[in-house]
């Protein structure tokens, strides 16, 4: 059972649009997805409902209510046949809540968007993550999404070039698409869509589930070589499945924690 956590403290940046289309994608594939709401917005929880019965299921847990009459470890439970859990997180998250948040996490997802505050918040989360949330880079677990871009703009130039500082992988760049607003106001994800409609949106998951399916850790196998148009950074390989699931890809080359550093502090200031 894999743990996936889309976190980012800075309200707006697309968590949930995150993970409900992931959740949508490995439905859709079979999968027995469990989608854990802590946003009090209940946006992922609202999602789920809208889902008919005909669609591939997708179990939701109301996270952020509180319920005296039961432990927390019973309202959180999750199915026996459950084979991934998303962890939708609300905003404003406290660097002192994350160890709590990421504990037994797999894999944690930061969508930034392209804005000048929305990577100054980046900065801070992924600083929070390493120091406070004792994630070590070198064990690959911290992805980063590039969210809602749109290409040759230099607010987007700007977030790829300071992504690039962090040492950390970006994992996906979605681009910024009416088709998961449509999507959203459905029930569905954009792996349900029909596919000449959201053919664009889908190619831009292939390195996310790429990602998210290499083992983590130090040891994670190297893969073979990029893929062509990959939204991953420079140093990092990409091998496509060859039937379109969750296959290991390859282990990015990322720089020495000592060189962070100085990025995230001029970022930070």
């Amino acid at each position: 059972m894999q743990r996936i956590v889309v976190l980012n403290p800075k309200g707006g940046s697309g968590k949930t649009t995150i993970a409900i289309n992931l959740a949508s994608y490995l439905a859709a594939r079979g999968h027995a997805p469990v989608l854990m709401d802590f946003d009090p917005q209940g946006s992922s929880l609202r999602w789920v409902k809208k889902r008919k019965p005909a669609q591939p299921p997708i179990h939701v847990i109301a996270a952020f209510e509180k319920d005296s009459r039961t432990t927390r470890a019973f309202q959180l439970r999750v199915p026996q046949v459950t084979t991934h859990i998303i962890i939708d997180t609300p905003a404003a998250l406290e660097a002192r809540q994350m160890p709590e948040m990421t504990r037994d996490a797999d894999k944690v997802l930061v969508p930034v968007l392209p804005s000048d505050i929305d990577i100054h918040a980046c900065s801070r989360c992924i600083r929070d993550l390493l120091l406070v949330g004792k994630i070590r880079r070198e064990d690959d677990r911290i992805g980063v999404i590039a969210n809602r871009v749109r290409r040759n703009t230099l607010t987007y130039q700007s977030l790829i070039r300071f992504l690039h500082t962090l040492g950390i992988p970006i994992v996906a760049t979605i681009r910024d698409s009416q088709n998961y607003v449509r999507a959203a106001e459905l029930g569905i994800g954009v792996h349900e869509m029909k596919s000449y409609v959201a053919h664009d949106d889908v190619e831009q998951w292939i390195p996310l589930v790429e990602w998210l399916a290499r083992p983590s850790g130090p040891q994670a196998p190297p893969g073979d070589a990029p893929r062509q148009g990959s939204a991953a950074p420079p140093g990092t390989a990409s091998a496509q499945p060859p039937d379109g699931g969750l296959e290991p890809a390859a282990e990015p080359q990322l720089p020495e924690a000592a060189e962070l550093a100085p990025p995230l502090a001029a970022a930070i200031g």
